[in-house]
């Protein structure tokens, strides 16, 4: 098994064993080190008073999509978290199914920097992100 299909495999297994993450539908559809693609279905729930997708949801899906770029990078006992996000809303969203694209910048020893974007069906960027991230190792 190649890396790529091992760091896949070992994201959605973690993915899966988080109820949040099974309760918001997301899912890993690739990854590699460094980098993740997610795949999300936006429904009607997921929606704002004017019928658009909730920018906290996208906010959601852009920082779980930098935070698992981050995690298939990192070696085994060290943990991420997020410090930090900006986010910039592009376009509208509407149901339908989504994708978001995590990469990381740079880790370091103890901080981390990763980007995102969320495109559409068309592949038209709706939102953008970047985030900095403490990366430390895992309290016992």
């Amino acid at each position: 098994m190649d890396e790529r299909t091992t760091i896949a495999e070992e994201l959605r297994a973690r993915v899966g064993r988080s109820a949040f993450h099974r309760t918001f539908g997301m899912e890993v559809d690739e990854a590699s080190r460094g980098e993740v693609v997610l795949g999300w279905e936006a429904r009607e729930e997921h929606l704002n008073l004017q019928g658009l997708v909730h920018g906290g949801v996208l906010a959601t899906l852009l920082d779980t999509a930098m935070g698992l770029a981050i995690r298939s990078a990192l070696e085994p006992g060290r943990r991420h978290v997020t410090i930090e996000m900006g986010v910039h809303y592009l376009r509208p969203a509407h149901p339908g199914r989504l994708r978001a694209r995590g990469r990381v910048a740079r880790i370091g020893r103890e901080i981390a920097f990763a980007d995102a974007e969320v495109v559409d069906a068309q592949d038209r960027v709706l939102a953008r992100a970047t985030g900095t991230f403490s990366v430390g190792h895992e309290r016992g």
